[in-house]
């Protein structure tokens, strides 16, 4: 038993529209045009039915605060470092502009581990797009909570390898240097207030990392963007995505995918070759 059980089975709904104007500065965002078939390229799932607490609710990370009320749809567990550390993501139907989105999504576990760094909670939340009445989108996507750096220690440099990314292994590549104007544009567009993203004082100093951390669907939409470019938009049926590292903002970060029979391998990876996202998909 958990003494976050009672939050397991928790729903709540949330609806919103496809705006044409929001999907062209998402695909502004990322340098791309509309698809010709006028449908909205995958990823952009992770800018609907955005969470809108008061700027009053936020918690000093930036993220609404949590409690033990039966309005709470996240318990309030005591670690305050909350990543988004994965997602199953099953591609079923396109979005189109115009259309009324209706997102429902249930807790579906909520697990704590012992980790390396310390004490470790994981809550897997399971969620349905429904696009005027059709299911276009269903993902299982998994949050982590972490202790709290030490107080007044330097950030954690990330550890250095005399390696370079090598992409002659893979069947496509691209390489970019995350800038902060991306990564305040992507905050904007997912309405994400995670002081981690914008503010290097916080970022550096109370959580422990070497600069403004790459926001993990960032870094997915990147590799679904990567996918599109070489097959085509809304072409994956199943997209599959573990970080493993934080990518900083202005360091390189290579993009790379290949094809194995009916599967599509993907990695995210620094100048030296450190992996920081794991992802595998289905066309």
């Amino acid at each position: 038993m958990s003494e976050w059980d009672a939050w397991i089975g928790r729903e709540e709904t949330r609806q919103d529209r496809v705006d044409k104007s929001a999907v062209a500065r998402w695909l502004a965002t990322f340098d791309r045009s509309t698809p010709p078939d006028g449908s909205v390229p995958q990823a952009y799932h992770w800018c609907l039915r955005l969470p809108d607490a008061p700027t009053a609710a936020l918690g000093i990370d930036g993220h609404p605060v949590r409690d033990d009320s039966a309005s709470s749809f996240l318990p309030p567990v005591p670690l305050p470092r909350r990543m988004w550390a994965a997602s199953k993501v099953e591609f079923i139907a396109a979005l189109r502009p115009d259309q009324k989105v209706r997102r429902t999504s249930r807790v579906a576990s909520i697990i704590e581990k012992q980790g390396e760094t310390g004490k470790l909670v994981f809550a897997e939340i399971a969620h349905e797009t429904r696009a005027d009445g059709t299911l276009c989108v269903r993902e299982i996507q998994s949050i982590v909570f972490r202790e709290p750096s030490p107080t007044g220690a330097p950030p954690v440099p990330a550890p250095r390898r005399a390696d370079r990314f090598d992409p002659t292994a893979w069947d496509a590549h691209r390489m970019l240097q995350p800038s902060e104007s991306l990564l305040f544009r992507y905050s904007a567009l997912t309405f994400n207030s995670h002081r981690i993203h914008y503010d290097v004082p916080y970022a550096t100093r109370e959580e422990g990392y070497p600069g403004l951390v790459v926001h993990g669907p960032l870094t997915a939409t990147l590799l679904l963007d990567l996918a599109a470019r070489q097959f085509g938009d809304n072409v994956l049926r199943r997209f599959d995505f573990r970080g493993i590292a934080p990518a900083i903002a202005n360091e390189e970060l290579h993009l790379a995918l290949r094809s194995a029979n009916d599967t599509i391998e993907f990695g995210a990876f620094t100048a030296d070759a450190r992996q920081i996202m794991t992802a595998t998909a289905a066309v």
